[in-house]
C-alpha cells in the first residue's frame, strides 16, 4: 500500500497524503487532482478502491493495426495530443503478428474501464474478419470512433478520407501525363477502403481490365509482388492504396530494369513521413491527418460527455501531392 501511494504521488506530483485522501473518498481535494490520481492508478495498473470502480477511467484506447506504416504513428501523434488537451490519457494498443489480437486489446481496455476507444485502422475495415468485439463495445455503451472506412452496420461514427476523390485525383493526374494503361495495387478483396478505390477507378476509367488490378498485403513486399504482375501486363502508371505499396512498386520497376518515372509512373496514398525523401520523391495523395484526428477526438469526447452522436461517416478531402515518381508516359 505504501509503495502504491508513493508511485501514484510521484506520477501525479502531489503528496502521498493527497493520494490517500482520494483513495479513501475524503474531502479537501480538487476534482482535477482527484481525477489525475485515479488516472495514475489506471496507468500504473493498480485496481481502484471498490467504492471508485463504478467510474470510468479517463483513459482512451487507441488501437492501431501496426506501426511500420508511418501513417499510423502520425495518426497516433495527432489523436494522442488532442486527447491530452482534454485531460484524457491515450492507451496505445498496437497489434503484432502472432501477438495480442484486437479482440484481446478490447478485453483489456474494458477491464481498465476506459472512457472510449478510437480505432485507426483494423478489422472493422475487413468484411470477412471477426467483429464480435465491436458488438461487445456497443453493448457496454463504450464511446467508439473509427478512422477510415468501415463495414456497414457496426453503428459507430467514422472519420474517413474520401477514397473516391483520392482515386479520381491520382487517375486524372496520370491520364493528363498521357498514361493510358493504368493499374491499381489494392489491399485484400474484403478491405473496404480498397473496394471503394476500385469502384472509383472503374467509374473514372470507363473501362478497367481485371488484369490491371492487383491485390496485396499492405507492405513493401506486397507492393513489389503485385506491381511486378502489373508491369508484366504492360501498365505504365500504377496507383497504390498506400505509400509502402508504392515504394514496393518502385522497387519492382527497378528490379525489372525500368526507370521511375521515365518508364513507369507510381502514385502512393497517405503522404506519410519521409515520402518527400525517397528516390525519386513519391507522388502521393495526402490524407488530412490533422483534421481527421481532431475530428475523431471531438466525436469521442462528445459521446463521453453524454451527447448523442449519429453513427455516420464524415468524409475529408484528400490532396494530390505531385513529386518525382510520375512523368509523361513513355512513347512507343
Amino acid at each position: 500500500m505504501t509503495r502504491r501511494l508513493a508511485e501514484v504521488a510521484k506520477k501525479v506530483g502531489v503528496s502521498e497524503a493527497t493520494v490517500s485522501r482520494v483513495l479513501n473518498g475524503k474531502p479537501g481535494v480538487s476534482d482535477a487532482t482527484r481525477q489525475a490520481v485515479l488516472t495514475a492508478l489506471d496507468v500504473l495498473g493498480y485496481e481502484r478502491p471498490t467504492q471508485l470502480r463504478g467510474e470510468r477511467a479517463r483513459l482512451v484506447g487507441l488501437v492501431l493495426p501496426e506501426l511500420q506504416n508511418p501513417i499510423f504513428p502520425a495518426f497516433a501523434e495527432v489523436i494522442g495530443g488532442a486527447l491530452a488537451q482534454l485531460g484524457l490519457t491515450p492507451v496505445l494498443c498496437t497489434q503484432t503478428k502472432g501477438g495480442v489480437s484486437e479482440a484481446d486489446y478490447v478485453d483489456l481496455l474494458l477491464h481498465q474501464q476506459v472512457s472510449g476507444v478510437v480505432f485507426a485502422g483494423g478489422l472493422y475495415a475487413q468484411a470477412d474478419a471477426p467483429h464480435d468485439h465491436y458488438r461487445l463495445l456497443a453493448e457496454r455503451n463504450i464511446p467508439v470512433v473509427l478512422v477510415n472506412a468501415a463495414i456497414e452496420h457496426l453503428g459507430f461514427p467514422a472519420v474517413s478520407c474520401d477514397d473516391v476523390v483520392a482515386v479520381e485525383q491520382a487517375w486524372r493526374h496520370l491520364a493528363s501525363l498521357g498514361h493510358e494503361r493504368i493499374g491499381l495495387v489494392l489491399g485484400p478483396g474484403d478491405h473496404v477502403p480498397s473496394a471503394r478505390k476500385l469502384v472509383a477507378a472503374r467509374a473514372v476509367a470507363g473501362d478497367l481490365p481485371d488484369e490491371f488490378v492487383a491485390r496485396a498485403m499492405f507492405s513493401i513486399e506486397g507492393g513489389h509482388a503485385a506491381a511486378s504482375r502489373l508491369i508484366d501486363r504492360g501498365v505504365t502508371g500504377i496507383i497504390c492504396a498506400s505509400d509502402p505499396l508504392a515504394l514496393g512498386a518502385i522497387r519492382a520497376a527497378r528490379r525489372k530494369g525500368y526507370d521511375v518515372p521515365g518508364r513507369i509512373s507510381v502514385v502512393g496514398y497517405d503522404d506519410s513521413a519521409f515520402m518527400n525523401c525517397t528516390e525519386p520523391p513519391l507522388t502521393t495523395v495526402r490524407q488530412p491527418i490533422e483534421a481527421m484526428g481532431r475530428a475523431a477526438v471531438e466525436l469521442l469526447n462528445a459521446q463521453i460527455g453524454g451527447t448523442a452522436v449519429a453513427a455516420e461517416e464524415l468524409l475529408f478531402e484528400p490532396e494530390l501531392v505531385v513529386r518525382g515518381s510520375t512523368a509523361q508516359a513513355p512513347r512507343g
